[in-house]
C-alpha cells in the first residue's frame, strides 16, 4: 500500500512551468529558504520568484541533507 503522503511524479511539475512562478517567493518559502541558507552557510536573496526560491530550497536541502 503507497504512502497518502507521497507525491505522484505526475503531480511534480517543475518550477519554469508554473502559472505563478514569477510571483514573489511566499512566506512559507522564504522562511525555509533562511533556515536552510544559515545552515549551509550561504546568503539567499531576498528578491527571489516562486519558482526561484523552490530550485533554491531544493539546491540547500541536497547541501544540506535535509529533504528526501
Amino acid at each position: 500500500m503507497s504512502d497518502a503522503r507521497e507525491t505522484p511524479q505526475s503531480a511534480i511539475k517543475d518550477p519554469d512551468d508554473w502559472k505563478t512562478g514569477d510571483e514573489p517567493m511566499t512566506g512559507a518559502q522564504e522562511s525555509y529558504l533562511g533556515t536552510l541558507a544559515q545552515e549551509a552557510g550561504e546568503d539567499v536573496p531576498d528578491d527571489l520568484t516562486k519558482a526561484e526560491a523552490s530550485k533554491k530550497i531544493d539546491e540547500l536541502q541536497e547541501k544540506t541533507g535535509r529533504g528526501a
